[in-house]
């Protein structure tokens, strides 16, 4: 985690859409993604904390709330998950967050706020968060997160999907496969794998075992 920052007394306000999603991964090469985890299209509005040139970036703190989501001090009590990466851009073609994110944050570009000498532009792009406290469902077998990761447990939702739940059964549905095995082919599963699970990066195949 990054070191604890205060906001600063001069920091104007600035408005920008954010919205929270996750994403799920698919079997038996339907190659298809979707969303999981958290509930996705929310909207918010946040404020910069004047500690750099980057809106919530990494080590920046937001707060949590039904309909938004405000960048805040780390250590003030409001403060709920950090960013541990962020990039400009569309997430579906840039760069995937670290395996431990719990959740991650689609930031709309927002322009200068009109009159506001010094303030920058807010460019789009996504914040990969980690929750403060736990539970993280981001973690192997947490049951959410937006990665498919070593640890994981699926349950199949039809059509040749699957979808992520807690490994534990605290989940609204039980778990059928866990991924013991991230491999680059198929053919490098072990004899015992019954699901193949779309993961994604340099080992993109997930090998599954049933419970």
């Amino acid at each position: 985690m990054g070191a604890r920052r205060s906001v600063g007394t001069g920091a104007a306000l600035l408005a920008a859409l954010l919205s929270l999603t996750g994403c799920q991964k698919t079997s038996g090469g339907a190659g298809r993604e979707g969303p999981k985890g958290r509930p996705g299209g929310t909207s918010a509005s946040a404020r910069p904390s004047g500690h750099g040139a980057v809106f919530l970036g990494v080590g920046e703190c937001s707060s949590f709330g039904t309909a938004s989501f405000t960048e805040v001090p780390c250590d003030g009590e409001r403060a709920a998950a950090r960013v541990v990466a962020r990039f400009d851009g569309d997430p579906d073609h840039g760069p995937a967050c670290p395996a431990n994110t719990d959740f991650v944050l689609h930031i709309g570009a927002q322009p200068p706020p009109a009159g506001a000498a010094g303030e920058r532009a807010v460019p789009r792009g996504y914040a990969c968060m980690r929750d403060l406290e736990p539970p993280h469902p981001g973690d192997p077998g947490g049951g959410g997160g937006p990665r498919t990761i070593v640890g994981d447990c699926v349950y199949g939702a039809g059509r040749g999907e699957v979808r992520e739940t807690a490994c534990d059964g605290t989940g609204r549905r039980k778990p059928e496969y866990r991924v013991v095995r991230a491999v680059a082919r198929r053919s490098q599963c072990p004899p015992a794998t019954a699901l193949y699970v779309q993961l994604g990066g340099e080992e993109p195949v997930g090998c599954a075992r049933r419970l």
